[in-house]
């Protein structure tokens, strides 16, 4: 099967490439891109979850894929698209993400790719609503789901299963957007 691809102006999101372990893990050792996602992880962890993007793809043909700049083909992180964590208020439902290096942070790339990804999302899957979380505390991150045009859902909030008591990275947010949503807005 052809690697997926998905190209916006400024970048491409693609499938997952074994040449992307080294610089994807250097972004998630940053402590400053990991403050609202986790421990830092190791090159060990950064190729159990390309892994299983990978299979993520093969099976459901989308995943969070790994986005690189036109200009120098290089890196910046991953943009796309999964299923909600089972045990969350959006389980199986269509969530976009994103994680970029921090030297990319403020350039419009994550707005850039997840436009993208949301746009791809509605022409060809039949959701009809797409759907984002994060840490309450993480502004940078609702506030691009805000630019999105995506909606808070106050009763939604939740303790995320997969963090730890206690963690300050439990409490999460929940925003979406539905298909005629954006429609309107593109």
């Amino acid at each position: 099967m052809a690697e997926f691809r998905l190209e916006t102006a400024r970048l491409v999101l693609r499938g997952w490439r074994e040449s992307d372990r080294v610089a994807f893990h250097a972004i998630n050792t940053d402590p400053r891109v990991m403050r609202f996602l986790g421990p830092l992880m190791s090159l060990e962890d950064i190729d159990a979850l390309i892994g299983r993007l990978t299979r993520m793809q093969d099976e459901l043909g989308h995943c969070f894929w790994a986005v690189e700049r036109k200009e120098d083909g290089r890196l910046i992180g991953w943009c796309g698209l999964i299923r909600g964590a089972k045990g969350t208020p959006i389980e199986d439902q269509l969530e976009v993400g994103w994680r970029l290096a921090f030297d990319q942070w403020g350039q419009g790339y994550a707005h850039e790719a997840a436009s993208a990804a949301i746009t791809w999302a509605f022409d060809h899957l039949a959701d009809e609503r797409v759907w984002a979380i994060t840490v309450d505390d993480n502004d940078r991150s609702w506030g691009l789901m805000e630019r999105l045009g995506m909606a808070r859902h106050e009763a939604l909030g939740f303790d995320h299963p997969n963090v730890p008591q206690g963690s300050p990275l439990r409490a999460h947010i929940t925003y979406s957007i539905s298909k005629a949503d954006w429609a309107a807005a593109h």
